[in-house]
C-alpha cells in the first residue's frame, strides 16, 4: 500500500494532466459543462424525492430531500469513479503497449476527477440546506477525513477491477449489475432505521453503507461519524489498498499482451 502511495507521488506531475485532460473532457461539447455537477444530483434527489416521499408516501423524517441529497453525491462519486475506473486501463491500451507507462496511475486519475465533480456539487447542498433552514453544521470539518477514506476505498477496489478486466472484460459489466444493487443497500432514500433487524447485518458490514450514513450525520445532521462506523472504513480502505496493490502487481506484466 505505500508503495502505492509513492508511486502516485512519484508520477504526481502525470496524474494532475490526466486529471485535467478528463475533467475538461467529460463535458466537452456540453452547454452547461461543469453545471452538471451539480444537475445530475439534484435531477436524481427530485426524482427519488417524488417517488419514495410523495407517491409511496415513505416517511423519511424531516428534510428528506437533504438526507437523500447528502446520500446521493457520495455515491455518484462511488458509481463513477467504479464504473471509470474499471474501464480505464482497458481504454488506455494504446498508452500502455506503446511505452513504459505506468497503467497503476490510470485508476487513480478516474477516482480524483469523479472526486472533483463530488467536491463542487458540495455548495450546491449547503444552499438547499440554507433555503430549507437548515445551518450548516461545523461537523462538516469532517469532511476531508470521510472523503480520504472514501477515496482509499475506491482507489483500492478500481485497480484491482481495473486489472482483472483487461483479462475478463465482463468485470466492467458486472460492475454495473452490482451498482444497482448496492445503491439500494445503502440507507439513501430511506433511514437507516428503517432497515429491519434481521437484515441489519447487510448495513453493518457495508462500507458504502457506513459511508452514507456518516455523510448525512456530517452535513446535514450536525453529529460526529460514530467510532463504530469510522472503524469499519478504516478497515475497508485498508483492506481495499492491500487487495486492489496486490491484484494488479500480479496482473501488471502482462497488460501489454493482453491489450
Amino acid at each position: 500500500m505505500l508503495a502505492v502511495g509513492k508511486e502516485a507521488w512519484r508520477f504526481r506531475a502525470l496524474i494532475e494532466a490526466l486529471v485535467r485532460r478528463h475533467v475538461a473532457t467529460r463535458y466537452r461539447g456540453s452547454a452547461f459543462g461543469f453545471f452538471w455537477s451539480f444537475l445530475n444530483p439534484l435531477c436524481l434527489m427530485m426524482v427519488y424525492t417524488l417517488v419514495f416521499h410523495h407517491y409511496m408516501r415513505f416517511d423519511g423524517g424531516a428534510h428528506y430531500h437533504l438526507m437523500v441529497f447528502a446520500g446521493l453525491l457520495p455515491w455518484i462519486w462511488t458509481s463513477s469513479a467504479l464504473s471509470e475506473g474499471t474501464a480505464s486501463i482497458v481504454g488506455s491500451g494504446h498508452l500502455i503497449t506503446k511505452s513504459l507507462f505506468p497503467a497503476h496511475i490510470l485508476p487513480l486519475v478516474a477516482v480524483i476527477s469523479t472526486m472533483i465533480n463530488f467536491v463542487l456539487a458540495l455548495p450546491m447542498l449547503a444552499v438547499f440546506m440554507l433555503l430549507a433552514g437548515v445551518p450548516v453544521p461545523g461537523t462538516w470539518a469532517c469532511l476531508p477525513l470521510l472523503v480520504l477514506l472514501q477515496a482509499l476505498i475506491l482507489n483500492g477496489l478500481v485497480l484491482g477491477l481495473s486489472a482483472v478486466n483487461v483479462f475478463f472484460r465482463d468485470v466492467q459489466h458486472l460492475v454495473g449489475n452490482v451498482l444497482t444493487f448496492l445503491f439500494f443497500l445503502c440507507p439513501i432514500v430511506y433511514p437507516e432505521s428503517a432497515v429491519p433487524a434481521k437484515y441489519r447485518f447487510l448495513v453493518d458490514a457495508n462500507p458504502f453503507a457506513a459511508l452514507t450514513v456518516c455523510y448525512q450525520k456530517v452535513l446535514v445532521q450536525g453529529e460526529l461519524p460514530q467510532a463504530q462506523a469510522i472503524g469499519v472504513l478504516l478497515a475497508a480502505s485498508i483492506l481495499s489498498m492491500l487487495l486492489g496493490a496486490f491484484v494488479h502487481d500480479s496482473c501488471r506484466e502482462r497488460f501489454a499482451e493482453a491489450l
